[in-house]
């Protein structure tokens, strides 16, 4: 049985024909390698193979760029966060039959009052930016870690229903989503949009609600794992704790109101070594939020936690006992050894033989936001520019659609654990796949390649020609197969695809100048149209029997 067979994925006719190689690099077969510093090759392969991790999609010239570096250099390069954040989204949802009253057309409407009419337009303005970002990312974690913390301290945008409270809580997931741990769970923790969502505002001393105290230490900081043994009582201290804060929906402003928090001690249990939190009046009680959050955060438990959710969605998303003692309990360490700042944790987890171990590669099914933004970004496939505005809203809104279809509805997440693809055993990353959603992706590479995605004055294919000019030796068909199959899979395809992908750029002829010749023409004279459709015709055949494989689904 082979690696898509393993992960749920039918081979899409023409399949590639199983191989040994195939089976011998299971995704299930156990990774002995550790924490230890990567010593091997930095080639295409290992280049791709970090980028579609830690980005959205491989773009070749992204991967030109990495290979000039050293295999750290680069991880360090990716780690840097951007100097500045993406521009704010602005009223790109007007139109002949709509007009926002507060926003003018192309004015931010962050900070625009709620308007109950005009929330809906406002999210899904919200969305589309978040895309456009994903897909014009820099070279840079910060997208890829945003989508992480977003699936793993998650709000729902339809259940908030306040676009410029969503837009403060995706700010504050970026603000800290590779500064520490502890802070950014207490941002979370005051933030509106969560205050809202897990009914924090309405947490009173005469009674109090339990859902974010349960979320907190179940969900977002402890988790269920085997050794996780907090109680009920301790939900139930933990919601007294969290009394009084409040938000205010003219103004945003979270505040703590004294007179709805309850002034009670409070017992937690031995799982957190019985400890008492004094109970405060007046604003005093404000204090007992950072001493839970101390609490929760000096059992070790915490840090197993955070690092085991980094890892499944990092990468694989099967933890044996020989990846827990050798990935898991290490990198929980330097997580505490560092005051939970985690870009030590990343930066020793992106540098290790384990990330890089040949069988780490392909082990992971791709989210809908890796499927779609990569392969815009892998064909440096252009979305409407900022100031189209119009276009810009309906082009990414149509992606969100189709991410939607894929089951990934970008700020819209089933539960309040996230995708299931992260946490829900023992399906994990194959819930990504299913008899509606691996159609719909295929059906997506059929219009991306062929008519296009449009509006009214944009249009996006792939464009085939490009993609292959920048390639090395794009005349030679044995390189240019070689070459796409490392750039593109994340698993080495059996030899027989080789052949097969070479006879399609040959038109089922046997000699190798029947490309060349191609080829040749066409660099000579890219303006003429007959050379242009000889070549593009077999580029559009080669392409399109790579993406429509199973492979293709890996990263």
């Amino acid at each position: 049985m082979d690696r898509r067979t393993l992960l749920g994925l039918a081979p899409k006719a023409p399949p590639i024909p199983a191989s040994p190689r195939a089976v011998r690099f299971s995704p299930l077969a156990p990774v002995d390698s550790g924490l230890e510093p990567y010593q091997g090759p930095w080639e295409l392969s290992q280049v791709s193979h970090l980028l579609r991790r830690l980005m959205f999609g491989a773009k070749w010239e992204d991967i030109q760029f990495f290979q000039q570096m050293s295999q750290p250099e680069a991880v360090g390069y990716l780690l840097t966060p951007p100097a500045e954040p993406p521009p704010v989204p602005v009223n790109d949802y007007n139109d002949e039959g709509f007009t926002d009253p507060d926003v003018p057309f192309g004015e931010p409407w962050t900070d625009a009052p709620k308007i109950d009419f005009i929330e809906g337009r406002r999210i899904a303005s919200l969305k589309s930016w978040w895309l456009g970002n994903m897909v014009e990312q820099s070279l840079s974690l910060q997208e890829k870690m945003l989508l992480f913390w977003h699936n793993h301290i998650p709000v729902e945008f339809t259940a908030v229903f306040s676009g410029r409270w969503n837009y403060r809580y995706l700010e504050t997931l970026r603000l800290h989503a590779q500064g520490n741990v502890r802070a950014l769970i207490r941002a979370i923790t005051l933030d509106p949009a969560m205050l809202h969502y897990l009914n924090g505002q309405y947490n009173d001393a005469g009674a109090p609600d339990e859902n974010y105290g349960r979320e907190l230490q179940e969900l977002f900081c402890i988790g269920l794992g085997p050794d996780s043994a907090y109680t009920e009582e301790d939900v139930q201290a933990a919601a007294r704790v969290l009394t009084g804060w409040r938000v205010d929906y003219d103004t945003d402003e979270v505040y703590f109101q004294p007179s709805a928090h309850d002034t009670d001690d409070k017992q937690f249990s031995a799982f957190y070594g019985n400890t008492l939190i004094t109970g405060r009046e007046g604003d005093d009680g404000a204090l007992e939020l950072d001493e839970l959050l101390d609490m929760i955060f000096a059992n070790n438990e915490s840090a197993l936690f955070i690092c085991r959710k980094l890892y499944r969605f990092f990468v694989h998303h099967e933890i044996d006992s020989l990846t827990e003692e050798l990935v898991i309990i290490p990198l929980a360490e330097v997580l505490r050894n560092n005051d939970y700042e985690i870009m030590p944790v990343l930066d020793t987890l992106f540098n290790s033989q384990h990330f890089f171990d040949y069988l780490a590669k392909g082990a992971m099914i791709k989210n809908p936001m890796d499927f779609i933004a990569g392969l815009f970004r892998e064909f440096n496939t252009a979305i409407p520019p900022r100031d189209m505005l119009s276009d810009r809203y309906e082009f990414n809104g149509t992606l969100v659609s189709f991410c939607k279809d894929f089951s990934m509805d970008l700020g819209d997440p089933p539960h309040v654990a996230g995708w299931p693809a992260y946490y829900q055993l023992p399906m994990y990353v194959k819930h990504w796949i299913t008899t509606n959603t691996m159609p719909r992706r295929a059906e997506f590479i059929d219009w991306i390649m062929g008519p296009g995605i449009s509006t009214e004055g944009f249009e996006a294919r792939l464009d085939v020609l490009s993609a292959v000019a920048q390639l090395p030796d794009p005349g030679n068909p044995d390189v240019l197969v070689d070459t796409a199959l490392a750039w593109l899979y994340s698993i080495e395809a059996p030899p027989e695809f080789h052949d097969q992908l070479k006879s399609i750029l040959l038109s089922g002829q046997l000699s190798d100048y029947y490309w060349t010749d191609a080829w040749s023409a066409y660099a000579f004279n890219p303006d003429d149209p007959a050379a242009q459709d000889v070549v593009r015709n077999r580029l559009q055949s080669f392409f399109y029997t790579i993406l429509q494989q199973a492979e293709y689904q890996l990263c």
